[in-house]
């Protein structure tokens, strides 16, 4: 049998437990953290909101993206603001509609090292035009010093059909020059539409943009 008061001895001593300590922060600190941490998500997401599209009110087909009420008196206040700082004045609701587009077709980002088509038909409209920009969101300097195409003046085909060509090469027929790098976007402003803004507009009536190949 084991010795109790043997084992007892062998034991190694039990370290006293120390004390729990509770700091308690002071209520004045925890407002001013949270009143800090309110302001900078708000300040923070006001500006992104600012900088970038407006976040409702969109029409997409296909790769082309509008805000109807973008220049109408029912714009909400991100609209309004993304309006005053970047200076825009888009088309009123009885001028016109506004798209752009940022990426070919299958949604790849349009990007100046590649070649394009866009075409061949566009929505109806007593006039409509179409703009290069470059990625700051100016108008590209080009060789032949022409930015945009207007449905005046584009080459047409026998079935009145057109092609837009987009590269940084020389090409036939109608042919916008592409910045020397870098992403664009296409601006399709379409004025004086027939019916309301955007209510008769389908994916089928607008330009698709076809990416060729990209390389030198």
């Amino acid at each position: 049998m084991t010795n109790a008061p043997a084992a007892a001895s062998m034991r190694a001593p039990s370290a006293p437990l120390s004390p729990v300590t509770v700091r308690r922060v002071p209520t004045a600190f925890l407002v001013v953290y949270t009143l800090l941490l309110a302001l900078g998500l708000g300040l923070g997401s006001a500006y992104w909101a600012m900088n970038g599209d407006p976040p409702f009110g969109s029409l997409r087909l296909g790769p082309w993206q509008a805000w109807p009420k973008l220049g109408s008196p029912e714009a909400d206040p991100y609209m309004r603001a993304i309006i005053a700082r970047h200076g825009d004045v888009p088309l009123a609701t009885g001028e016109g509609l506004g798209f752009t587009a940022r990426s070919d077709s299958e949604g790849r980002p349009l990007d100046s090292a590649c070649t394009y088509s866009v075409g061949v038909v566009a929505p109806a409209a007593r006039l409509w035009t179409l703009t290069l920009y470059d990625g700051d969101g100016r108008l590209p300097a080009t060789a032949l010093g022409r930015r945009s195409f207007t449905s005046a003046e584009v080459l047409r085909d026998y079935q009145d059909r057109f092609s837009i060509a987009l590269s940084r090469a020389l090409q036939p027929g109608n042919w916008l020059q592409l910045p020397a790098s870098g992403p664009f976007t296409l601006a399709l402003r379409l004025y004086d539409p027939p019916g309301a803004a955007g209510a008769n507009l389908e994916e089928a009536d607008f330009p698709i943009i076809q990416r060729l190949g990209c390389g030198a």
